[in-house]
């Protein structure tokens, strides 16, 4: 391991008990690298798996090295800022990194439209819809099971590619001058073809008519 990596940390879990409740020690590198990517959060299985147990990230709550993000999700306190919309990650931890972002939310993160959703928007699996969930707060869900070549990644977390964006954008009657911008901005940039677009939305549209 490099030193700057012990750096950080040893930043993060200075000072720490280094045994939880149940007697295992809880691996500071493995949690490290797991929240890493996530842009410093984590989930409570997450922090399970490397060995802290709930009543061991209590003390840390306590102690201010990490911070709660929603219910059974965390994050490092001090750890910088590495992503401009850091607020999907823990929407995602919620989904147990099921959920995929999509409909308006896919728009913003592809900058394929100048929406500004005041939702996050999520398509999580068809068999979540049987779930009785307590969605977080200004979440949309969506039910769809998505093949593996209709999501990509944006920075740490997954998204609905741009054709499969559209798509969902015509099947749930998105604003029509939004659609067009997302068109034209996705054949500029090279994302899509125009007859691809065209039979995205297509797709969408016939399936909102069915």
């Amino acid at each position: 391991m490099g030193a700057l990596h012990q750096g950080k940390i040893d930043l993060f879990f200075a000072t720490m008990p280094r045994r939880a409740v149940s007697g295992q020690h809880p691996d500071r590198d493995a949690l490290y690298d797991i929240a890493a990517p996530q842009a410093g959060y984590f989930s409570l299985g997450q922090a399970n798996a490397a060995g802290f147990s709930k009543q061991l990230l209590q003390f840390y709550l306590r102690d201010g090295r990490i911070d709660r993000a929603g219910r059974g999700i965390f994050r490092l306190r001090h750890f910088p800022p590495t992503f401009e919309h850091e607020d999907l990650v823990p929407i995602w931890l919620w989904t147990a990194q099921l959920g995929v972002f999509s409909h308006e939310t896919a728009l913003a993160l592809h900058q394929l439209s100048d929406a500004l959703p005041s939702k996050h928007h999520v398509t999580a699996p068809l068999a979540w819809r049987a779930r009785r969930l307590r969605t977080p707060t200004g979440v949309i869900l969506h039910y769809a099971d998505l093949e593996p070549g209709e999501r990509e990644w944006v920075g740490p977390v997954p998204v609905t590619t741009p054709l499969r964006t559209l798509e969902d954008a015509a099947r749930d009657a998105l604003d029509a001058n939004w659609i067009a911008q997302a068109t034209q901005q996705g054949v500029r940039r090279g994302l899509f073809a125009r007859r691809d677009a065209t039979n995205a939305v297509a797709r969408g549209e016939k399936q909102a008519a069915s």
